[in-house]
């Protein structure tokens, strides 16, 4: 395998200097141009593209919605089995590497980074919303209807719905989204930090394509890598923008007007690009630490000031239950509850693949110096359980809220704004309201960030560090990419984009799935000729 690896191929020899720019001609050109096409051409045709858009998620969700859940296992079964494995001891970076940060900075970056923005939104609705629904209720979620029975329902049985609400919320959340992301990010940091490849997609695939991959098969990688990353932020900063800005409207009547999107936008861009000067460890990392602690802090807050002793009852039975339904949520065949397979696991699925190149590859970078075993152990079951605890504090507050009081305020709140309803009646309400705003905003920034840092790699042509203006560069495009889309598109551009996003997960899968199958050779391979 060592000599296998060997190539000329050196990081960067493609690369052209513009403007103090580092840039990997093809790629970052490519990339470019169709991310601006798209934009330009979403813009001016926003009803045709609705409507194409409007088409395109449920058709692919729809269709390949066994395709999405026989994956999404596969992702599972392979990585628990690399765990367990002989292969479970191989040191990423070499058998004397040491990790780059001690376990609370790299939790806090690996939580950050995943799903931060999601959590916030998503905390308190989509527990509401399959409650509603197991008990026999109609409710629209994600754009999508969701009149579904999961796994034969529990109509008129509140316990039962609270758990099936609980498990199929931990479901989209746990073990299988987590999966997808630690194979992409041990493929990854595996070829780059053991075989000193560059941290691309492309160096994943070497075992198989050899020095192709540093033609246009690694190309074409790359660029929907780009494409990818940056449609698929834009998606999550549209949500955390739109939160961010339903909670000031609510606490200052600050508005949710186009001045508002574009002073709310124009801050927290100029915050992320202090964040991407001052670097990962004065930026990302620094920030990722603070949000760490203010969601701990929001988290022990409504367990405090909600109703404790039933929200934690719902965590645990939450779990329990997510551990008993895994395998019938997880079955991809002779399901009867239609709506709720496709029109939210598949989507969730689709979403999480092609959110993988950024998010892998942005944990790949700071995971240096962990072995194969303790790299898949806490990339899938310590985020698996925070985010089972956070559903469960936040929607089992909630949840308890409509069983005692069919009328309260979070049962009819929209979606951007049912967090600050929950905590409505709670003791400093407007405090922790604040808290969960400034929550959001900076998990913007940190999501903003992450996504430039993986975009500067890649069209980098794999530096680690690129040089700042390129960072600074990536940075403000994302934040016009989202204040535009807001700005002109509506939700129309959103739904556009979710689609979009959702549609670069079907063909990602099947590059996911052989990546595995690379992953595993080179794996063996090293082992091998490298005896751990």
């Amino acid at each position: 395998m060592h000599k296998e690896m060997k190539t000329d191929y050196e990081v960067g020899q493609d690369n052209v200097n513009l403007l103090g720019m580092d840039i990997h001609n093809p790629v970052f050109g490519v990339s470019g141009l169709a991310i601006v096409a798209f934009v330009v051409l979403t813009l001016m045709f926003q009803t045709e593209a609705a409507e194409f858009f409007g088409w395109l998620r449920p058709a692919i969700t729809s269709n390949f919605d066994w395709f999405f859940l026989s994956a999404g296992n596969l992702f599972v079964v392979f990585a628990l089995g690399l765990a367990i494995s002989p292969l479970g001891k191989i040191r990423l970076g070499g058998k004397d590497a040491k990790p780059d940060f001690g376990y609370i900075g790299w939790f806090a970056l690996l939580f950050a980074a995943g799903m931060g923005i999601g959590l916030m939104y998503f905390g308190v609705s989509e527990p509401m919303s399959h409650f509603a629904s197991s008990m026999g209720g109609t409710s629209v979620e994600a754009g999508v209807r969701t009149d579904w029975a999961p796994l034969g329902g529990a109509a008129g049985d509140v316990a039962a719905a609270k758990e099936l609400a609980m498990a199929a919320t931990i479901f989209h959340w746990g073990l299988h989204p987590w999966a997808i992301y630690s194979a992409v990010a041990l493929a990854l940091a595996f070829f780059a930090f053991n075989y000193n490849l560059p941290l691309t997609l492309r160096s994943a695939f070497f075992p198989l394509l050899g020095d192709r991959v540093w033609g246009w098969p690694g190309h074409i990688v790359d660029v929907l890598a780009v494409f990818a990353t940056l449609f698929g932020l834009a998606t999550s900063l549209g949500f955390g923008a739109t939160q961010a800005l339903a909670g000031l409207n609510y606490l200052y009547g600050w508005g949710t007007g186009q001045v508002a999107t574009v002073v709310l936008i124009t801050v927290i861009t100029s915050i992320a690009l202090v964040s991407v000067i001052r670097g990962l460890d004065g930026g990302v990392k620094v920030l990722s630490e603070i949000n760490m602690g203010l969601a701990l802090l929001l988290l022990v807050c409504v367990l405090i000031f909600g109703p404790t002793s039933e929200i934690f009852s719902t965590i645990g039975t939450g779990m329990v239950s997510y551990a008993r339904e895994l395998i019938p949520l997880a079955s991809p065949f002779g399901r009867e509850d239609v709506n709720f397979l496709q029109g939210w696991t598949a989507f969730y699925w689709a979403w999480w693949v092609s959110w993988s190149p950024f998010v892998g590859m942005f944990i790949a970078r700071v995971s240096r110096g962990r072995t194969v075993r303790e790299f898949i152990l806490c990339v899938i079951i310590i985020p698996t359980v925070l985010c089972a605890i956070w559903m469960g504090t936040f929607g089992g507050a909630a949840i308890s809220q409509v069983i005692a009081d069919a009328a309260a305020p979070v049962a009819s709140a929209a979606q951007e704004v049912k967090l600050f309803k929950m905590v409505e009646g709670f003791p400093w309400s407007s405090l922790l309201s604040l808290v969960g705003i400034v929550l959001v905003l900076v998990f913007f920034v940190t999501s903003s960030d992450s996504g430039s840092l993986v975009i500067d790699i890649i069209t980098a042509g794999g530096k680690l560090d690129a040089p700042v203006p390129q960072r600074v560069f990536w940075a403000v495009f994302e934040g016009l990419v989202a204040a535009t889309l807001l700005l002109v598109g509506g939700t129309e551009a959103l739904s556009a984009l979710q689609a979009m996003t959702v549609s670069t997960g079907l063909p990602f899968t099947l590059v996911l799935i052989v990546m595995c199958f690379s992953l595993l050779i080179g794996l063996r391979r090293y082992k091998a000729t490298h005896p751990v």
